[in-house]
């Protein structure tokens, strides 16, 4: 009977009939996945937040998540805490435009010996700084950063955070990377204007630094700003605005203007020229100090050479006085006898010839005549 009344339709009844049935099988397919479109896999690593009808119901880690489909509820994919994602702070670089007026490019040239850029175009620096002197202030200063000692450094970070909120990520996901953007960039402006240019570059080759010194100081900069961070990050949580993520570190690297390095070079190389001329003329100066310790040396030598030879000479002359004064003591009359006999000596050897003044004799003396 079903044969004949499939016959009785007609070709064309039939096509209608088969496609209301595949209308229906579509159908059903369509509504078996929309009924399932919220049972999915969340990976190790991630998590999931389920909100109906807008309002945060639950929050379920790495499995198999079965949720309503929409638009009674909706799953928002978040990463777990162990995942950590990365941010380019782009707020703290230099802006394209400003950096046309830079003589970075157009006034710099390498010295062909992998050393230091150097200026070879005084008419392209001069353009460039008739270009940035036209820029607006704010568009001249982007990427530079005053410190705490009137210098000016440019900054590039990266911040590597985790999401440790789902429910305050999800509400704030769109608005994330601007917000910490802005963070970032006030933190950094505030730790650099606590420090000194040379604690903000850490390397300085003037200064005989350990690598050791060098590596602690620019981890203790790092580690500054992400406390930093962190404070504003408490603060928004305070006022119930938290962004659901942790800082788990921040990557620096700091740099001089391009404009500054020529200025800066010659400082160094200033500074380097003085060590020079102080190491030069402290070598001098101890030379001549121990040619001076030298002479006092030999002076002081023969000075108490001649004292102990003049005191050697003075003890000998004296050893028979010094005798004589122990014997007189027990033998009165030693100096009276002494004093005969040195006389006596004496006298042999005087020849005295005597002239009667009264006598008329004539009396011929040896000597020159003239």
């Amino acid at each position: 009977m079903n044969r004949d009344a499939s016959s009785s339709l007609g070709p064309g009844g039939q096509a209608v009939r088969l496609s209301f049935w595949f209308v229906v099988a579509i159908a059903l397919l369509a509504a078996c996945a929309w009924a399932f479109s919220n049972v999915r896999r969340i990976p190790a690593d991630g998590s999931a937040v389920v909100t109906r009808f807008g309002a945060f119901v639950r929050k379920q880690d790495a499995g198999l998540l079965i949720a309503w489909p929409r638009p009674f509820e909706t799953v928002v994919m978040v990463p777990g805490s162990a995942h950590v994602l990365s941010l380019p702070i782009r707020s703290l670089q230099r802006d394209p435009r400003a950096s046309g007026a830079d003589p970075s490019a157009s006034s710099m040239k390498s010295d062909g010996q992998g050393g230091a850029m150097q200026p070879f175009d005084e008419e392209s620096s001069l353009n460039g700084e008739q270009a940035e002197a036209l820029l607006p202030d704010a568009l001249a200063g982007s990427g530079y950063m005053l410190t705490g000692d009137n210098g000016v450094v440019q900054l590039n970070a990266t911040l590597y955070y985790r999401v440790v909120d789902p429910f305050a990520y999800v509400l704030q996901k769109d608005r994330l990377d601007s917000a910490l953007q802005r963070i970032v960039c006030a933190a950094a402006v505030q730790v650099a204007a606590k420090r000194d240019l040379d604690s903000i570059l850490v390397a300085r080759p003037e200064q005989r630094v350990s690598e050791q010194r060098m590596a602690l100081e620019r981890d203790q900069l790092r580690m500054d700003i992400a406390r930093e961070i962190e404070r504003h990050l408490t603060a928004l949580e305070r006022v119930h605005a938290g962004l659901g993520v942790d800082v788990v570190r921040v990557d620096l690297q700091a740099s001089f203007p391009a404009a500054a390095v020529g200025a800066f070079t010659a400082v160094l190389t200033s500074l380097q020229q003085a060590e020079r001329n102080v190491a030069e003329a402290r070598t001098f100066g101890e030379q001549r100090r121990q040619d001076g310790q030298q002479r006092a040396d030999r002076i002081l030598a023969d000075a108490q050479a001649n004292a102990a030879e003049r005191v050697a000479q003075a003890h000998s002359s004296t050893a028979l006085i010094e005798q004589l004064e122990g014997a007189a003591q027990s033998d009165p009359g030693l100096v009276a006898r002494l004093y005969r006999d040195r006389m006596r000596q004496i006298l042999s050897k005087v020849h005295v010839t005597t002239v009667d003044p009264h006598d008329t004799s004539n009396l011929i003396l040896p000597g020159n005549t003239r």
